[in-house]
């Protein structure tokens, strides 16, 4: 049984039939009874209001906790949609502007050299042929990559300098002057990688703003969204709110990430569920040394829904505004050149999902074609998960926004984002 459902009285008015939620409850609890998931929770919002919320099974199985809609989780990636949002918000101050060189304001990028890639040596490398821009990185074709991704020479010097983020002692400045000291993976603007952009993105916030990056998330849109459950850690308050974080028991791990979706039977061969790491024991428990701009946050499935109202009106929420409705509206159009999808960059597929008929604006990514991405939804619907599983989309067709939490390790594990479209776009009925 669900442990928390909660239903708008008034269906009819948000355009979503009663009996077919009845499938999204009932496909929840097959995540849990399936032993896929320990526990998850959605979040529905359409034409203005929370449509429906429910969540099942438990946020801790050591230690017997449920999984509720208060369930505090990692969020990951889908900090990234935050860290663009609050960067929007100083390029409307006059801070920036798009084309701007990164190494306008962080000089160690100027002379980064591109990695020529194939089966070249490290050192084997060109000058920048365009400089890396701040569009470049907010749309993920600034030439960097991921440590975990294990595919070529330079995230394999990632790794070897210890670039990760979160979960290190080095500073965010730190940090990302060890990014500028490897050669990039591709000339700025030619590829789609998924990557520490955004971490890069975090710190010229602090840049721009002079102020750290968990500071100028909280006053420029935490604080005025009402988001109070959500920070770079869980405060002492709500440590028994906290989920453990868990994996699949056979199978599954983050170098199958990007794999999935042209292997879809690897999901058959995974099952059950392992601890990753305890909720009791986490570093997300204390403060953290390094704001992660690209994977730092923690917060409840309500506080995230607050964040894709605001986004979904246009940049305000309860009379107030974080961002432009013009520009809330130009974040979400397709930036990859020539109106290109992100198959036709360089990425075929990405966690369980493939990116044929999908693009990217600032910060999350857009369909252009939702025949060609093979999922029901609308042109122009954007979205992005994080590497727990969590997942949020938002349609202005619809005028719809979904927000899904877990936490299961590495997203790529079940087609889950998928199916939960599926199961939610059913229930649209006007």
């Amino acid at each position: 049984m669900l442990a928390d459902v909660r239903v708008s009285e008034d269906l009819e008015t948000v355009g979503l039939c009663p009996d077919r939620l009845q499938r999204v409850s009932d496909w929840l609890q097959a995540q849990v009874d399936s032993e896929r998931l320990a526990g998850c929770s959605v979040l529905i919002g359409r034409r203005g209001r929370v449509a429906f919320s429910a969540a099942v099974g438990k946020a801790d199985i050591e230690n017997d906790r449920p999984f509720g809609l208060d369930t505090i989780v990692r969020i990951y990636s889908m900090t990234k949609a935050l860290t663009t949002v609050a960067a929007m918000t100083l390029y409307e101050q006059g801070a920036f502007q798009l084309d701007d060189p990164v190494s306008l304001y962080l000089p160690e990028f100027a002379d980064t050299p591109v990695w020529c890639g194939g089966d070249a040596p490290l050192d084997v490398v060109v000058a920048q042929e365009v400089p890396m821009t701040i569009r470049h990185l907010m749309t993920h074709t600034a030439g960097l990559t991921y440590g975990f991704m294990q595919t070529n020479v330079v995230d394999e010097a990632y790794r070897a300098a210890d670039i990760e983020f979160p979960g290190t002692a080095a500073t965010l400045e730190e940090l990302t002057r060890r990014v500028a000291s490897v050669p990039l993976l591709c000339q700025p603007g030619s590829q789609w990688n998924y990557s520490v952009a955004t971490d890069v993105l975090g710190r010229l916030i602090e840049v721009w703003s002079g102020k750290s990056l968990a500071v100028y998330l909280q006053e420029a849109l935490l604080e005025p969204l009402g988001m109070t459950d959500t920070g770079f850690h869980v405060a002492p308050d709500n440590h028994a709110r906290f989920a453990a974080l868990y994996a699949p028991a056979t199978g599954g791990d983050m170098s199958s990430v990007g794999k999935a979706a042209a292997d879809p039977t690897a999901a058959l061969a995974r099952g059950g569920l392992k601890l990753q790491e305890s909720a009791v024991g986490s570093r997300f428990l204390e403060p953290a040394r390094l704001y992660s701009g690209g994977g730092g946050l923690t917060g409840s499935i309500g506080d995230y829904g607050r964040f894709c109202q605001a986004m979904l009106n246009g940049g305000v929420l309860d009379g107030v505004r974080i961002l432009g409705r013009k520009t809330v509206e130009y974040m979400r159009q397709n930036h990859l050149p020539d109106n290109r999808d992100m198959a036709a960059m360089g990425q075929p597929v990405w966690s369980e999902t493939s990116y044929d008929g999908i693009g990217f604006g600032l910060g999350f990514a857009v369909v252009v074609d939702p025949v060609k991405a093979h999922i029901v939804t609308s042109p122009g619907e954007h979205h992005w998960g994080g590497a727990a599983s969590t997942f949020f989309w938002l349609d202005p067709t619809e005028d719809l926004y979904v927000v899904f939490f877990t936490q299961l390790m590495p997203s790529s594990s079940y087609p889950i984002r998928r199916e939960l479209r599926t199961a939610v776009y059913q229930t649209l009925v006007d």
